[in-house]
């Protein structure tokens, strides 16, 4: 079987396998360097670690017998600098803070700090351009639990000019204070951020997750944050016990998350896995995402920021990822003002989500929310209680129970109403399905553009596990069970090739639909 080579580290290479398998292959398979074994696996991303800088190797994969090589060579390093000789203890005790930040410090061009195996406490580091952050085996950064140890970042400052304005702090999409992250990189380019080690915020043995929605100094802090930041790619960590969102790049760009493992309790608040805000190029191959809230939510701000630092969130590719519980697979929204556009999901595995594709969005965005050409293709969902939904009257913010948001009788179109261009799903498999396949509300005055679904195949749990659920949170919204598709204010709505197996009706619901194609839509 051929591969194709992602990205080359100093020390590490990701590879992916050229096949249209969901996430992985039947049966494992060996992957070799220089010709020996190195690791078995069945994932359709596989990341090679322990290798050498400045050197040329051979990869390979043995997937039928037949061993297929390609040559790489791994990226100069300028020198490596081991944080236990700035200081650092890694006795899961001693803060190992200043010693780690010295060693970024004194980081030249092209180097690594390296964190062998320990348990290193600290408050928040700060990465900067052209080095490499080496968490080994056994390494754990472990974040200070004390909120007051913890430096805020400003949401706003002006400049001395006061010609312009300087952000720092985000929080749900306006620029407030908020504490740094446990790694935190603002401005940073060229920066690699590699694994296997493990970056653990310790929410759970803090109060992070306690009075959640309260601004106790600042607003929570995320556990990797990515600011302005450009050509960042982070291979083989573990994150997780977040205080809120898990890894949050912000206005930045060509970034690459390769064979993440993420991971909160399903009961944590807010605390999303990967929520790319305001950012272009984005590639997130081979991760896994378990949390307690959306697995992967596609942003770009709310209405000020939209407004006066307009950046449109694009290009967005989630390829060979498992995404487990949580509330949303893959979300668009709800802080999305400055729209999000051209994003890809493809051969993804979905289990035990509320809802799978999850789209949503809300009267006050703007009319620069225009959240366009996402396709979801080649996805398996599993236990996914609602696998496509589609809302414009998200009762999300402080207004968001107000007559202004959920009274649906059309307003006016004006500069503060957001658009829903082209959401497309193919070749998409969902078993286990308990409130809904399809729901999908568009505002009267803004319909949904285009609704598209080709090839899909869905079978409902048996009525003794379905369990009532609203699928849209919106108001004066009914709970579903064992719904097909129900489709309002939409413009087109296309079913092609669709199969339901075991829902309670047998045709669409379909309210406020101005044209319709149903081609070849069956019910068993």
């Amino acid at each position: 079987m051929d591969f194709k080579i992602v990205e080359v580290f100093n020390r590490s290479v990701t590879i992916e396998l050229d096949s249209d398998a969901v996430f992985k292959q039947t049966a494992e398979f060996g992957v070799y360097v220089d010709g020996s074994e190195r690791l078995r696996t069945d994932r359709n991303v596989i990341s090679v670690m322990g290798l050498l800088p400045d050197k040329k190797y051979k990869i390979g994969v043995d997937a039928g017998g037949e061993l297929v090589e390609k040559e790489i060579v791994t990226e100069h390093e300028s020198v490596l600098l081991d944080v236990r000789k700035f200081g650092a203890v890694g006795d899961g005790v001693t803060s190992d803070t200043a010693a780690i930040q010295a060693a970024i410090c004194a980081c030249p061009k092209d180097g690594t700090v390296y964190l062998p195996a320990g348990k290193y406490i600290t408050t928040p580091i700060f990465l900067k351009s052209d080095m490499t952050f080496w968490l080994d085996d056994g390494a754990v950064l472990l974040g200070e639990t004390d909120r007051n140890k913890i430096p805020v970042l400003p949401g706003m400052t002006m400049s001395t000019d006061e010609a312009d304005e300087y952000n720092l702090g985000t929080w749900e999409g306006n620029p407030l204070d908020n504490f740094a992250s446990l790694v935190t990189a603002i401005d940073a380019e060229n920066l690699d951020i590699i694994g296997p080690g493990v970056i653990d915020g310790n929410a759970q043995n803090s109060d992070w997750w306690k009075d959640a929605k309260v601004k106790r100094i600042a607003w929570r802090p995320k556990t990797l944050f990515l600011c302005r930041c450009k050509k960042v790619r982070v291979q083989g960590v573990t994150v997780q016990n977040s205080p809120c969102w898990t890894v949050h790049p912000y206005y930045s760009e060509d970034l690459a998350f390769l064979n993440l493992y993420i991971h909160n309790p399903s009961d944590s608040p807010n605390t999303d896995g990967l929520d790319p805000e305001s950012c272009s190029d984005v590639r997130v191959l081979g991760t896994v995402i378990s949390v307690g809230d959306d697995c992967m939510a596609i942003k770009s701000g709310k209405y000020y920021m939209a407004l006066k630092h307009h950046k449109v969130t694009e290009r967005v590719q989630i390829r060979n990822c498992k995404f487990e519980r949580g509330h949303g697979s893959v979300t668009v929204g709800s802080e999305a003002a400055g729209g999000v556009r051209d994003v890809r999901v493809s051969q993804c595995e979905f289990i035990g989500t509320d809802r799978g594709l999850r789209i949503k969005t809300r009267r006050g965005r703007g009319e620069r929310s225009i959240l366009d050409d996402i396709l979801f293709e080649n996805i398996v969902m599993e236990g996914v209680h609602m696998p496509f939904t589609v809302n414009m009257f998200y009762f999300c913010d402080p207004d968001g129970h107000s007559d202004y948001v959920q009274n649906q009788a059309p307003a006016p179109v004006d500069e503060m109403t957001p658009v829903i261009g082209s959401i497309c799903g193919r070749h998409i498999v969902a078993s286990g399905v308990s409130a809904c396949v399809l729901c999908a509300v568009g505002l009267p005055e803004s319909p949904i553009g285009e609704l598209r679904f080709e090839d899909i195949k869905v079978s409902f749990a048996s009525e003794e596990e379905r369990v009532p659920e609203r699928p849209v949170m919106m108001d004066n919204f009914d709970e579903m069970t064992g719904r097909s598709v129900y489709a309002k204010n939409v413009k087109e709505l296309v079913l092609r090739d669709v199969e339901i197996c075991g829902s309670a009706d047998a045709e669409p619901e379909l309210v406020g639909v101005e044209n319709k194609t149903l081609d070849r839509v069956e019910y068993r």
